[in-house]
């Protein structure tokens, strides 16, 4: 496939748009950080109980979208940290993670007491953990499964507090 070559109309517009640009102002690059509390409440969310319903039915849509599959752990931290202080900066309210499921444990595996525990993805057991950290659980008002139209097991709901 060959690339399209530009026009010199195309060139003298981008010249001068450049030319009339100026640098972007440094408090607009500061993003707002949200406060960290040492771990989140447990048992309280930040979700009514009318946003709770609709997100349980699935009728909310996520306003940013976020696939770890494929990541290691550690970039993975790093990926969902920056995409939610991105969020938060972009006031979005609900995003999604989706973690992936796991593979299932094979039939011959040994017996484990903590079989239910470990069949699961890493990712889809360290993301809940990690949004009780210090670095995320500022952010956070409330996390839920996703809807099986948006991932279902393998993904979650993230509500996020609003930025102040």
């Amino acid at each position: 496939m060959s690339r399209r070559t530009t026009t010199q109309e195309e060139r003298d517009l981008f010249a001068k748009t450049f030319a009339e640009s100026r640098p972007l102002l440094k408090s607009a690059l500061d993003l707002p950080q949200p406060k960290a509390s040492a771990r989140m409440v447990e048992g309280g969310t930040g979700i009514d109980g009318n946003t709770e319903e609709r997100l349980r039915r699935g009728q909310l849509e996520p306003d940013a979208r976020l696939d770890l599959h494929g990541l290691t752990e550690s970039v993975a931290y790093r990926t969902l940290l920056t995409f939610l202080r991105g969020a938060m900066a972009r006031r979005h309210k609900l995003v999604l993670v989706v973690t992936g499921k796991g593979r299932p444990q094979p039939e011959d595996a040994p017996f484990d007491m903590e079989l239910h525990e470990r069949s699961r993805g890493v990712l889809k057991a360290a993301v809940p953990r990690w949004l009780n950290e210090r670095d995320f659980a500022g952010m956070i008002a409330g996390t839920r499964p996703a809807h099986k139209k948006h991932g279902g097991a393998g993904a979650m709901y993230i509500y996020l507090r609003k930025g102040r």
